[in-house]
């Protein structure tokens, strides 16, 4: 599944995606790219449809980097949608509405999607002091909901996955908690420390997932430091 990150043709053909997927790591470690090289990825499958939602300034000051064997004039970034939110009620009404959608996309992409919580609104809207992990919980309530209708009408040709990506807090995903009662599919990127290389792990992380026993992990090994995205190489553990 790491190499669905990466571009199509540097790997075999990939197994089933899951529905609902996490992807942390820390600041600089090139999470918006790999998540606009999933989204190109998935727009390439049966020429469908991608939604990419970010917000607009970090996306400007930090665009994605893609990689070399991307053409920029592709037609397949015309399959890309990207819309721009605020906050995560921009998420909310997005998702309340997507049961009307004619077509539904092969992939919801949200950058940074912990990021649209403010601590201090969310509290302010609840009027609880854990306002945030309850704007969360419902918003990630809707995304499960809504990709779930979405597969009911896709399935078994097509299929719709949403893929967010947060921070990453110590060795695991801030507010793990929240996501783990959503999300059962985690991606991890870690940095490799002291080598020098400006290389970067992403790997499944089966220990959250429980699922450490039921597949072989791999790794893949990829850089951004020359404002490509490059995979190095992929690593069985």
């Amino acid at each position: 599944m790491v190499e669905q990150f990466f571009p199509m043709t540097q790997f075999i053909e990939p197994g089933p995606i899951e529905p609902l997927i996490l992807l942390t790591g820390s600041i600089g470690c090139g999470k918006t790219s790999l998540l606009f090289q999933f989204a190109i990825n998935r727009a390439l499958e049966n020429s469908s449809e991608v939604v990419f939602i970010c917000n607009k300034a970090k996306l400007e000051n930090k665009p994605p980097f893609l990689s070399e064997a991307i053409d920029p004039s592709s037609d397949v970034f015309e399959r890309i949608q990207i819309k721009y939110i605020e906050d995560y009620e921009d998420i909310k009404m997005y998702f309340a509405a997507f049961h009307l959608h004619e077509k539904f996309p092969s992939a919801v992409i949200i950058d940074d999607f912990g990021g649209f919580f403010n601590d201090r609104c969310c509290q302010q809207k609840y009027g609880n002091a854990r306002g945030r992990d309850l704007a969360m919980a419902r918003t990630l309530a809707l995304c499960q909901d809504a990709v779930s209708h979405a597969n009911e009408k896709l399935q078994p040709h097509k299929s719709c996955t949403i893929l967010l990506s947060d921070l990453q807090q110590g060795d695991t995903p801030r507010l793990l908690f929240i996501y783990k009662r959503w999300i059962n599919c985690f991606f991890t990127v870690e940095g490799n420390q002291g080598d020098g290389s400006g290389s970067y792990n992403l790997k499944k992380n089966n220990s959250i997932s429980g699922s450490a026993m039921e597949e072989r992990s791999r790794a893949a090994k990829y850089s951004i430091a020359l404002q490509y995205l490059v995979l190095e190489e992929i690593i069985e553990e």
